[in-house]
Formats: C-alpha cells, sequence, structure tokens
C-alpha cells in the first residue's frame, strides 16, 4: 500500500463515528432490560405466576384477595392435574341450561375470536382482559361421573371430600350423569352452593388450563400449601 493510500484509509477510519461511553452504557442497560422482560414473560408463562382469588367460590378454602402461586410447568412436561388439585382456567361465558345441556357432550364453549399476534400476546402472556376461574378437579377424563343424593361419584364410588364443609350437599340439575371426555377435566368450587363451575358450562378443555396452585403466600398467617 502507498503513502497516498495509507493517508486515505487513516482518514476514512478517523471519520467514522464514534459511540460515546455513555451511550455504550446506555444501550448495555436495554438490552438487558430486553433480557430480564422475556426471561420473566417466560418464567410467568412456562413456569409459575402468582395469583389473587376474587371470588367466593372455593370457601372456606381460600378467600377472596387472598395470594397464592400457580404452577405452570405442566406447558413443558405435559402433566395433568391430579383429582383433589386446585387449578385456574379460562373462563367461558356460555352456560346450559336444564333443557340445551347434553349429558353425552358435557363440554364448555368457548367464543373464540379472531386476535392479532398483538391481541394474543396481551391476552394470552400478559393476560389482560382475561378472566379466569379457580375450582378444584373432580373428574379426570374417561371418568364416569354422577352427582345424586347430595354427593359425588366417580365410576360409580362415593368420592370422599374432606375438604367440604360438613353441611355441604352438591347439586346438578344440567350436568350430573356423564362422562368426563378425553383432553378435559371436571372441576367444581368448594362453595357448591355459591359455585359457577363445570355442573353449569361443562368440562373444561386441557388447553384453557392456566395453572395448578401450590401455595398461598398471603395472608401471612396462613403461608404454606393448600389442600
Amino acid at each position: 500500500m502507498g503513502k497516498d493510500e495509507l493517508e486515505n484509509s487513516e482518514q476514512k477510519e478517523e471519520k467514522k463515528p464514534k459511540i460515546s461511553e455513555k451511550t455504550k452504557n446506555i444501550l448495555e442497560w436495554i438490552v438487558c432490560i430486553v433480557i430480564a422482560v422475556v426471561i420473566t414473560l417466560l418464567f410467568r408463562y412456562f413456569v409459575a405466576t402468582p395469583t389473587v382469588v376474587q371470588q367466593v367460590s372455593m370457601y372456606p378454602t381460600l378467600v377472596e384477595n387472598q395470594r397464592l402461586i400457580v404452577s405452570r410447568t405442566f406447558r413443558i412436561n405435559g402433566k395433568l392435574p391430579e383429582r383433589g388439585d386446585i387449578v385456574t382456567f379460562e373462563a367461558t361465558e356460555y352456560n346450559y341450561s336444564e333443557g340445551t345441556a347434553d349429558q353425552s357432550n358435557p363440554v364448555a364453549i368457548y367464543m373464540e375470536k379472531d386476535k392479532n399476534i398483538f391481541e394474543s400476546f396481551l391476552y394470552n402472556v400478559l393476560e389482560i382482559t382475561k378472566k379466569s376461574y379457580i375450582k378444584r378437579v373432580i373428574g379426570l377424563p374417561g371418568e364416569h361421573v354422577e352427582i345424586k343424593n347430595g354427593k359425588v361419584y366417580i365410576n360409580g364410588e362415593e368420592l370422599e371430600e374432606d375438604y367440604l364443609q360438613p353441611d355441604v350437599v352438591t347439586e346438578s340439575n344440567i350436568f350430573n350423569d356423564f362422562i368426563v371426555p378425553e383432553g378435559y377435566l371436571f372441576c367444581m368450587g368448594d362453595n357448591r352452593t355459591k359455585s359457577t363451575d363445570c355442573r353449569s358450562f361443562g368440562c373444561i378443555p386441557v388447553d384453557k388450563l392456566e395453572g395448578i396452585v401450590i401455595c398461598r403466600f398471603w395472608p401471612l398467617n396462613k403461608i404454606g400449601s393448600v389442600e
């Protein structure tokens, strides 16, 4: 390389804009914040997240304004909740009436709306405007559920429900004698007379499941697992 070419190369290097140390620090902070937000969202969606009890349907097991931690690892390992687990799931606005319920097809109906990517992100990931229910798993896929004489029967055997208050009676004039379809769960609230649940809107599809309650962290005197 000749002397003139070397000088021209050095001049070009000098003309290249240099990023100030302050700008570099700002960019590094922005990258760190973006990474932290992505990790937080992934953890919240696939691992665990807090939630607040907003209804009386699980009284006295759960009381309004109690804070819970729900596990979402089923989205990774595909493991379904067990009978007796307390779960949260996307609410449905459609309730059957006694005349419209089909015992041979006891499934919840969700009024799906077309959403673009941004709307889906807000609804499914950030869960903005999303309404959820918290109930207890009673019937598993393939099981025959009967509600009669104030009790619940699974495959012909009375279900022992020690978590209910002694005077609780379970009744249903809508879904009361059916088989839980594959890929669905039958759930009810512990406060049976004050709970809108699968007895009126049908079994929920597993893909509407949002979390499995693992513990309560508020109020402080109630910290611990939830039975």
